[in-house]
């Protein structure tokens, strides 16, 4: 079994880190450079920062505060929102971003995952998925959620990877903050037919999920969360431990 990643997510809006339920119902959290630093010190794998408004208002994702946040922290950075360009790649790259996540810009433009996996490699490139289940098929959304594109999400992932995506985060909206679980369901239909690393969004509301998430499905590589850490539900270092004691490889 490759070593399981943990990594908290930031979704930033107005400068603020927030948390929603099925992506909506926004709440503030904290400021982002004071919680990316906390997770960095406290054990996170890597980190990802997303900017959950930049798409749908059509704008450039905040370049002051992410200079901040990754000159803050010592693990790699994964950066999104608002990304149509390669122009937007190089900006958040020159930011500090180790990686950067494209959604509805690579849904605007599909040619965005080719071009950018050329110029920088395909382990910068993460394709990031909002999907649900729509009249009993898989559906891929944009605009944070908002929009449903009609496209099946095994084509999209597909078709995402063949084009240089090197890694793919599967944000569930039928799961998100509810804290029953991840989306095994949604997940293994993904793992079937990609085969690059994938992170599992959506869903996490206790220790117990993460350690059926890496045991009932071992091609996931990474659990991504946000709500549970953030309210102190859960506490990396003790994630760490119950897993490794599960058996689940982990970085210490």
């Amino acid at each position: 079994m490759i070593t399981k990643r943990i990594i908290p997510c930031l979704d930033v809006k107005d400068g603020r880190v927030v948390k929603g339920v099925n992506f909506a119902g926004i709440t503030d959290v904290s400021h982002p450079v004071k919680l990316a630093k906390f997770y960095s010190d406290a054990g996170a794998d890597e980190l990802v920062f997303y900017d959950i408004t930049a798409s749908v208002e059509e704008r450039n994702l905040f370049t002051e505060i992410l200079t901040e946040v990754a000159a803050s922290i010592f693990i790699p950075l994964t950066v999104g929102g608002g990304i149509r360009t390669l122009g937007d790649f190089d900006r958040v790259l020159k930011c500090g971003a180790d990686k950067v996540s494209v959604n509805s810009g690579a849904l605007q433009n599909p040619n965005l995952i080719k071009e950018a996996a050329q110029r920088y490699g395909n382990q910068c490139v993460v394709l990031s998925v909002d999907a649900k289940r729509v009249q009993g098929a898989y559906h891929v959304f944009a605009k944070g959620g908002r929009e449903d594109t009609g496209l099946d999400l095994l084509d999209w992932v597909r078709r995402g990877v063949d084009a240089g995506a090197g890694e793919i985060v599967l944000n569930s909206i039928d799961t998100d903050g509810v804290k029953r679980g991840f989306d095994l369901e949604m997940l293994k239909a993904v793992c079937e037919v990609v085969s690059v690393p994938i992170i599992a969004s959506g869903g996490a509301g206790s220790i117990e999920d993460f350690i059926t998430l890496f045991q009932t499905l071992p091609q996931v590589d990474a659990g991504l969360a946000a709500s549970i850490f953030h309210f102190g539900e859960i506490a990396i270092p003790d994630l760490k431990q119950a897993l490794a004691e599960q058996g689940i490889i982990v970085r210490r």
